[in-house]
């Protein structure tokens, strides 16, 4: 199956620098055992790096040293691919299913992310020693439905870094009442790799008050 990945794409290097030869094994263990293991779809491998990989690694520029939790972390989209971009930051993984916990320590320890802690909890039962600077969550759930889960593991001015689709701003739009509940500010969506990416990335910036 892995003959039918997609050839690594010449901006793979930019993005991720010295990192790249992780990034390539990712993907690689990634494309190798994420279909049987229900954590990609059998039509995503000839668009793996583009639509999954690269997709994640343009939002490593907008995280900050610190602690960052990403929430629903799956395959490790956008979580482990930013701890492979971004070593100077540390992350938690939160995941619920464990089968997909056994998939993300089993990356960690083979790709030696030295980074990276991954805890087995729903976001809204997750118990935390220290709040999180920021929380990134890819294709979980909708803004407004998000906002409940993430916000509260944020510290006072932290950061939600949300990568969402097409429809972003009307997610924004729509949660209006959950923005204010919560007290974000600085809302505002964000359109990454234009020029770079086949497909552009969204994502919902906010701050926590």
């Amino acid at each position: 199956m892995t003959d039918l990945l997609e050839t690594e794409p010449d901006v793979a290097a930019t993005l991720f620098g010295e990192q790249l030869p992780v990034a390539r094994a990712f993907t690689s263990n990634l494309a190798s055992q994420g279909e049987e293991l229900g954590l990609i779809g059998p039509l995503e491998l000839p668009r793996l790096w583009s639509r999954h990989i690269l997709n994640c690694a343009i939002v490593a520029p907008l995280l900050r040293p610190g602690l960052v939790g990403d929430v629903g972390s799956g395959a490790g989209l956008p979580g482990l691919v930013l701890a492979i971009a971004r070593p100077d930051v540390s992350f938690v993984l939160i995941e619920p299913m464990e089968r997909r916990v056994a998939w993300l320590n089993d990356q960690v320890n083979a790709l030696e992310l030295a980074n990276v802690t991954v805890n087995r909890s729903r976001a809204e039962d997750v118990r935390l020693t220290r709040p999180f600077d920021q929380v990134t969550a890819r294709a979980v759930s909708a803004f407004r439905t998000l906002i409940p889960l993430t916000a509260p593991l944020l510290r006072p001015g932290g950061e939600l870094v949300l990568m969402k689709g097409a429809g972003a701003q009307g997610e924004v739009d729509a949660a209006s009442k959950a923005i204010r509940a919560y007290r974000l500010t600085d809302v505002e969506v964000i359109t990454l790799g234009e020029g770079v990416l086949n497909d552009v990335t969204r994502v919902i910036r906010a701050t926590v008050d």
